[in-house]
């Protein structure tokens, strides 16, 4: 049919086509492109957007309904992930024309979103949801409620409305890529905020990789950047590494991936000279350090057994740090003098080193630990039951080697022959990315 012939509706409906197409070429640009174009996608999708936003010039005489035009330049010109002033006018001005387009709606709530103005952009969702209970307005709105809350209940409260709008969300489509995203992103923020239950992380993991096999979700950059946050969390450094690698291919302009990898790189390598060098302490300190540990320095947990959590009696047999297996050593107990505390760009984990009564050193994480509260050298601590991890890898002509124990809290361990109390104790963060919520 000639164009001229074309009516205002046949119009209509082939630019919104021509906006589907936008976001299926930015959407699915690493199926057609290899990732070694990554640098060039931003460009790409910008050079789409210029030919688009020419055709809606030239086709607005034709469209009859104001508000449906202007929802299709609103929503094309949304499609970068910077803030669009003229993305946000337009899309202002067509609900104020429909109140109904629930697809406007959500566009200008995202257009809040990127303006960090989270009451207007929680407005934009929860109006939306009032003309239909859609994916998109419940996955945003589960976003939003997580960014809300001034005390811990209200937290608290938010948090329990996020998980409840995100799972209507997945009622509503299974299959979704984005909203399975940000159901993780929503289990994660849950996990520091309810306890740190290891049920709820692995929840956020299986969402995570939910995501993953979505052809569009796959390809989003604060997947991969989130997961290896939890991965690094978790202590798997490879697997954080690789997550790291994967966000700055699939992003290469954005910095902070290479800034975590270059971290964390530097952390591990420094942990492997201090453990392997005991902390540089020089050898007559050290065999003072080592000389003086005796059985008392095992405070409550000398003498064979100790009183657990649930009033139950634990039996407990002294061990040296060589004979521990990787995992956790039920019944078991070590104790060491602390030779050095190992700095981070971000306190989580506290980490030091420590030689037992044979001279043997390993790195201890400790996690949820007050500001300021950590050991210092000379120090003697004893851990119960510790949970072993052995580190063996090369990255960058690095050569990451050493034998560590996790720690969840610090009221596990004995200090200087006395336990810590729940005032050494403060809940851990995690840094995440939301760029691309």
């Amino acid at each position: 049919m000639d164009t001229a012939m074309e009516t205002g509706g046949d119009i209509m409906s082939a630019m919104r086509a021509k906006v589907d197409e936008l976001y299926d070429f930015r959407d699915h640009y690493f199926e057609r492109n290899s990732i070694e174009k990554a640098i060039q996608k931003t460009d790409d999708v910008k050079k789409e957007l210029e030919t688009l936003l020419k055709a809606l010039d030239e086709a607005q005489g034709q469209i009859e309904s104001k508000s449906e035009y202007l929802l299709l330049r609103g929503r094309a010109l949304n499609i970068l992930p910077e803030f669009s002033p003229e993305a946000y006018d337009c899309l202002s001005k067509a609900v104020k024309l429909d109140p109904k387009l629930v697809e406007a709606w959500n566009h200008l709530g995202e257009c809040y979103w990127k303006k960090r103005d989270i009451m207007n952009a929680k407005n934009c969702f929860t109006g939306a949801l009032n003309y239909s209970r859609n994916k998109v307005s419940l996955r945003n709105l589960s976003m939003v409620l997580r960014q809300l809350g001034g005390t811990p209940e209200e937290r608290t409260k938010f948090m329990q409305e996020s998980l409840s709008n995100i799972k209507e969300a997945l009622q509503l489509d299974f299959n979704d890529g984005t909203t399975w995203f940000i159901a993780g992103n929503t289990y994660l923020s849950l996990f520091f905020a309810s306890g740190q239950s290891p049920s709820i992380l692995k929840q956020c993991l299986g969402a995570y990789a939910k995501a993953e096999e979505d052809s569009v979700a796959k390809n989003n950059p604060d997947l991969h950047f989130n997961r290896a946050a939890i991965y690094r969390f978790q202590e798997e450094y490879q697997l954080a590494l690789e997550g790291y690698d994967k966000a700055r291919a699939l992003d290469p302009l954005w910095q902070e991936p290479q800034d975590k990898r270059k971290e964390m790189i530097n952390f591990l390598w420094k942990v492997t000279e201090l453990v392997r060098s005991k902390g540089k302490v020089k050898n007559k300190k050290l065999q003072q350090m080592i000389s003086s540990l005796k059985e008392a320095d095992l405070g409550p947990y000398s003498g064979g057994s100790y009183t657990g959590a649930n009033k139950e009696t634990i039996k407990l047999v002294p061990c040296s740090l060589a004979n521990l297996s990787v995992g956790q050593n039920a019944e078991k107990v070590v104790v060491g003098k602390v030779v050095c505390s190992i700095s981070l760009e971000e306190p989580i984990p506290f980490t030091f080193a420590f030689v037992d009564s044979e001279g043997t050193c390993y790195a201890v994480n400790l996690y949820n630990i007050a500001q300021g509260q950590g050991v210092i050298i000379g120090d003697s601590v004893a851990i119960p039951e510790p949970f072993v991890q052995r580190i063996d890898f090369t990255i960058d002509d690095k050569h990451i080697n050493f034998s560590s124990i996790r720690v969840m809290s610090p009221v596990f361990l004995v200090v200087n022959r006395r336990k810590l109390g729940a005032d050494k104790q403060a809940p851990a963060t995690l840094q995440v990315s939301t760029m691309s919520e």
